[in-house]
């Protein structure tokens, strides 16, 4: 599986490039941070785990970039949740919300 990973500015998204197809997490910047707002990945790249090979890529760039991070993407957050050694990217006043968490919130959405 051929892959390019990039920060695209212009487009204000970190992108994954795989088999022909582009995955993406969408950004908002500021001086000293940074917001994921939104992960999408094609259909055609479903199940093959490219969704959580593009969140860690998007948050080692993030590290290496020296920037904190607040995360609005739920795919993120649960990814963070899991993974923990990413929380120390966190601006001080976020925090990634549990799997547990995840399912109350998505419940009480439903309601």
């Amino acid at each position: 599986m051929a892959e390019n990973f990039r920060d695209n500015d212009a487009r204000e998204r970190f992108e994954l490039e795989v088999e022909g197809h582009t995955a993406f997490v969408t950004y908002r910047r500021s001086p000293d941070t940074i917001t994921l707002i939104h992960t999408e990945v094609p259909p055609e790249l479903g199940g093959k785990g490219v969704g959580s090979k593009l969140a860690r890529a998007t948050l080692d760039a993030v590290r290496a970039q020296g920037r904190k991070l607040t995360v609005e993407c739920d795919f993120i957050r649960n990814l963070m949740g899991k993974h923990t050694a990413y929380n120390d990217l966190l601006a001080p006043t976020t925090r990634p919300r549990t799997p547990t968490e995840n399912s109350a919130r998505s419940a009480a959405a439903m309601s």
